[in-house]
């Protein structure tokens, strides 16, 4: 929660926390849509208005301001999916067709450019690098949720199907650009139940 000093004015510490927030949604639209090894330092300083020391007094290095763009992304892809999943119960497949339909709105996006954790893995081939490390665990967090929706489907092989859909859905993020605006959500609730009706086996 936010504190103020007497008289209404905002403390250090908020004035701090506000600071950081703008240079980093500055970075993170610029990381975005530029790549972030075609954006650098210099760039942000300047779109922000500040100086460099201003940048460095709260992300160390580019790499620390890189790695914290794509814990924003993380958190911000999360709360989305949390939103959705909180209205299914465990109703698993009432729950992966609507993060399907999310997913695939968000791909088709006039401005989408791709999922920001494979733009900057493709950047970064450095295992150790922090925003590779950051990239990683969100791409394991989602093999884990899929994996969590697979097993109230209660399927033999839920982890099989988790890499089914992890494919799937990075491939419509990597796919962005040549699908038309509308085609990833069908493909994505399409290919999801085919997945499914597979792993259930042939009705008897």
């Amino acid at each position: 929660m936010r504190t103020e000093q007497e008289g209404g004015r905002p403390s250090t510490e908020t004035g701090q926390a506000d600071m950081r927030e703008r240079i980093l949604a500055i970075a993170s639209d610029l990381f975005y849509r530029r790549g972030v090894r075609a954006v650098g330092v210099d760039l942000v300083v300047e779109v922000a208005g500040i100086a460099k020391t201003s940048l460095y007094r709260h992300f160390r290095t580019k790499d620390d301001l890189i790695a914290a763009f794509l814990q924003r992304e993380d958190e911000d892809f999360w709360a989305c999916w949390d939103r959705v999943a909180t209205r299914h119960g465990q109703d698993g497949e009432a729950e992966l067709a609507a993060h399907m339909a999310w997913i695939g709105e968000r791909v088709g996006r006039p401005h989408y450019r791709g999922c920001p954790q494979l733009n900057v893995a493709a950047e970064f081939p450095d295992e150790d690098h922090p925003a590779r490390i950051v990239a990683r665990t969100h791409k394991q967090e989602l093999r884990r949720r899929l994996r969590g929706i697979a097993e109230r489907l209660r399927l033999d092989r839920p982890d099989e199907l988790a890499a089914q859909l992890a494919v799937v859905i990075n491939g419509a993020f990597v796919s962005s650009q040549i699908l038309a605006e509308d085609d990833a959500t069908a493909i994505l609730l399409q290919m999801a139940h085919a997945l499914i009706a597979a792993a259930r086996g042939p009705r008897t």
